[in-house]
């Protein structure tokens, strides 16, 4: 780990002032992701800007009827608090499908959407990588490449990105509040992560200098039709090889509202907006949410490794629709697929 010096920023404004002006410095709460990548020596920042004690901690009613989740709230606060488990159990369930609890509890919200991409290439410097170093090669794309990505790759990263908080505020359509030196902006879920393209070592969309300040949850009711199916190598701590967060509203024994995204197959959370249209105003049933999967996946391209990817991810999106229709969601505490 390289030296750095350390700051306490007293208000967003300083934070913002410090990072935008200096391109060494970097924004650190919880730390969960940042401080691994910079014990592997992948991250280097000279300037660690601390922002724990910044007012971003809270979880607020919004006027229109949503939640407002503060940058620094814990990952656990949000998966527990009640008005969370009552009005989107699906953002709880996904929450507590991942990571630990220790991290849970360190990991905050804005942190979480901020998490780099997963790759073994990445994570060692020893090898080439175009998310580390721009036009040095992808060799994921030929080498150990398990847990990539088979959706919205590119010949420059096929690496996932590892959220699983992230896939369920895709499916619920967060917005993301953010400040920076040109003031305050909301940027749509779907439009801040970005697929790797030609240029893989930029995430999302944030510009340099802007702070996550809150997540906000826009007022709906998926909470009766849901569920978060993850699959993974083993039930305890691991990230996913594919999942999804599956949403439904039914009326009348209709799908009147779908929505769907996938974790563990692209760079962003998956979705597909032509394919959840598929379901509106029909009934639930194994051959509607076969063709809504094929749809998804159209496209999807596996390498040597990981072309297992696809049929899993098929038959994940179907059992997915087939627990939320039914109403019964995945457990995360047997996580055991039901």
């Amino acid at each position: 780990m390289n030296r750095f010096s350390y700051m306490r920023a007293a208000s967003v404004e300083e934070a913002v002032r410090e990072v935008a002006g200096d391109p060494t410095a970097r924004f650190i709460a919880g730390g969960t992701n940042l401080i691994d990548l910079m014990k592997y020596d992948v991250e280097r920042p000279d300037r660690l800007i601390d922002i724990t004690h910044l007012p971003l901690k809270g979880i607020e009613e919004t006027e229109g009827g949503g939640l407002r989740i503060g940058a620094l709230v814990s990952n656990d606060e949000v998966a527990y608090d009640s008005r969370v488990q009552d009005r989107y159990p699906l953002l709880s369930s996904a929450i507590r499908a991942g990571a630990s609890p220790q991290l849970r509890n360190a990991a905050t919200t804005g942190g979480n959407l901020l998490q780099r991409t997963r790759c073994y290439y990445f994570y060692d410097t020893g090898t080439p990588c175009n998310k580390r170093e721009p036009g040095s090669g992808c060799p994921a794309a030929f080498g150990r490449n398990r847990i990539h990505a088979i959706l919205g790759t590119s010949e420059h990263c096929i690496a996932t990105h590892p959220s699983d908080m992230a896939v369920a505020m895709a499916a619920l359509e967060a917005l993301v509040h953010v400040a920076g030196p040109n003031g305050e902006r909301v940027i749509p879920i779907a439009e801040f992560h970005r697929l790797p393209g030609d240029r893989p070592e930029i995430d999302n969309t944030l510009e340099r200098g802007e702070i996550i300040t809150a997540v906000e949850l826009p007022a709906q009711d998926f909470s009766r039709n849901h569920t978060y199916l993850k699959v993974r190598d083993r039930l305890s701590y691991a990230f996913a090889l594919v999942s999804v967060a599956a949403a439904l509203r039914l009326d009348a024994g209709k799908v009147t509202d779908a929505r769907l995204a996938l974790g563990g197959v692209a760079h962003k959370p998956w979705r597909v907006p032509e394919a959840e249209a598929m379901l509106s105003g029909k009934a639930p049933s194994s051959d509607l949410f076969g063709k809504v999967a094929d749809r998804i996946l159209d496209g999807a391209k596996g390498y040597e490794d990981n072309a297992f990817k696809i049929d899993l991810a098929r038959r994940t999106i179907v059992r997915a629709l087939s627990q939320a229709a039914e109403g019964k969601p995945q457990s995360q505490t047997d996580k055991r697929i039901q």
